[in-house]
């Protein structure tokens, strides 16, 4: 396949009048790169003698393990999305090579800032791999930024296909591949693998994929590790088994690939919330869910949510705007989404009828030591959420804005700098520094906004013994760190109820 390059620019002006906002749904829509499956094949070093027969005495079967694929990343928030076509491929000492991943898989990287989650589980042969290959197909990223009007420019920078010597894959130490399972994290180091000049239409850029693969003992990972533990997984439900206390999720697809399915477990200490027990799970709800990656690639569920189980359409992604005039409307970039509608770069919803619900995820928010609330009057752009609705109409030529149903606010990574700290309660509080790239600041500056930030380049962060400290050193003024947690609008003040705390990413 030949290599090119692909720009593609949206701009969104500031609400004169509802009908002159937005597009409609269908004229907005992104133009996703089909790709065919890229088939990564076997080589093997070595002499050109014949090999001896398969099974024989001199060439036993190998043994073979079942590898589970994660995926994570290291981002800042200069970037809303970065997706890519994978395949992967091991090298041992003898220079022979074996494919893990031998279809595209499509996936989004910066959801993952900091987290995890099961991407395939395959075989892999007993043995010492020292290199390794990801093939990349087509890939893309897209950054937010003001434009002339007070409006905003989504712009999308795209490969068709990333040729091979412009995608770095570093192995910290040897993959030592033995027993019957084990784990495999393929994270993505998207401040340099994407190079941008700015985020304006005709800007320089170059997409080069940088990652590290390494391994973990899947099967003996301790509770709550870092490596295992899935927050926010989405999917659709496709089959339900009382007997075995589980269901499978159709996980959503990512730049037009098929998705994967995902079997996922229950027991008594499963959290629910939107529904009562596995029998009342049906096919085609959509749900939202935190657990742990089990040794066969499942995932066993320690709280699942269903927002709305009457949805057709789930969506979820950072809020670009907010409006409310004669009808209210909440902009938003859908990162991820399942059901009769396809993606789009951005979406726009009427929420004047909307329930708004604030994700389970952190059990802590009523003792925090402000009102944390999330609702029509203080949802603010930069707020990551997860929306339901009946699917779009169009018709006769008319304007349509889908209702959202619910709106969730959902946890998000924050990247800055610490200023201050102080203590509040049984909370630690650190004010954060933003950076101006971060979509908090970039959205603030647009006209007409139903809710303006005091300080939109600010979140007071709030971090207690449940906070998950991941980064190597204390917490201290100056550090640059990245703050997990769900973000609230306290009357113009950004407050974040904190679950983890990663080490920080810098600009490039």
């Amino acid at each position: 396949m030949d290599y090119y390059t692909k720009w593609r620019s949206s701009t969104a002006t500031p609400m004169t009048n509802i009908a002159g906002h937005a597009a409609k749904h269908a004229l907005r829509s992104l133009p996703w790169l089909a790709w065919g499956a890229l088939m990564v094949g076997c080589s093997s070093g070595g002499s050109g003698s014949a090999p001896a027969p398969a099974n024989s005495p001199t060439n036993p079967t190998p043994a073979v393990t079942n590898v589970t694929v994660v995926l994570s990343s290291d981002a800042n928030d200069h970037f809303t999305d970065f997706g890519a076509l994978l395949g992967i491929t091991l090298t041992n000492r003898s220079g022979k090579s074996v494919t893990l991943v031998s279809q595209s898989l499509g996936a989004e990287f910066v959801h993952l800032n900091g987290l995890v989650e099961p991407m395939i589980t395959g075989t892999l042969p007993a043995d010492t791999y020292t290199s390794a290959t990801v093939t990349v197909g087509a890939a893309q990223f897209t950054c937010v930024s003001p434009n002339a009007d007070g409006g905003l420019q989504l712009s999308t920078f795209a490969y068709g296909y990333v040729q091979a010597p412009f995608v770095t894959v570093s192995l910290p130490t040897p993959i030592s591949v033995t027993g019957d399972s084990m784990g495999l994290t393929l994270r993505m180091q998207i401040q340099q693998s994407a190079v941008l000049s700015s985020c304006a239409a005709g800007a320089g850029y170059a997409i080069r994929p940088t990652f590290t693969l390494s391994s973990f003992d899947i099967a003996n990972v301790p509770l709550g590790s870092a490596t295992n533990t899935v927050f926010s997984l989405d999917g659709a439900v496709t089959a339900v088994n009382g007997a075995s206390a589980s269901f499978v999720l159709q996980r959503p697809s990512t730049m037009s690939q098929p998705a994967t399915s995902l079997k996922v477990s229950m027991d008594a200490g499963t959290a629910l919330r939107g529904f009562s027990d596995l029998a009342s799970l049906q096919v085609g709800m959509f749900v939202e869910l935190d657990g742990a990656i089990q040794a066969d690639g499942s995932v066993h569920a320690t709280r699942v949510a269903v927002a709305d189980p009457t949805a057709v359409d789930v969506r979820r992604g950072p809020i670009l705007s907010v409006y409310s005039q004669a009808t209210s409307i909440v902009d938003i970039r859908p990162i991820q989404g399942q059901g009769k509608d396809g993606l789009v770069d951005m979406e726009a919803y009427d929420f004047t009828s909307t329930t708004f619900h604030i994700s389970d995820q952190l059990s802590n928010v009523q003792q925090l030591p402000f009102a944390a609330t999330f609702d029509a009057s203080s949802m603010v752009p930069g707020q990551n959420v997860y929306l339901s609705s009946p699917a779009f109409v169009t018709c006769c030529g008319a304007e349509y804005y889908a209702p959202a149903t619910t709106i969730t606010l959902m946890p998000q990574t924050i990247d800055g700098t610490v200023l201050v700290s102080s203590v509040s309660g049984n909370f630690t509080v650190y004010t954060v520094q933003l950076s101006s790239d971060d979509l908090f600041p970039s959205l603030a500056v647009q006209a007409a906004q139903s809710t303006r930030l005091t300080r939109p380049n600010q979140v007071q962060v709030y971090v207690d013994s449940s906070t998950r400290m991941l980064n190597s050193d204390p917490v201290a003024i100056g550090s640059a760190l990245r703050f997990y947690g769900l973000v609230f609008n306290d009357r113009g003040v950004l407050r974040m109820d904190c679950a983890q705390i990663n080490e920080g990413v810098p600009l490039n």
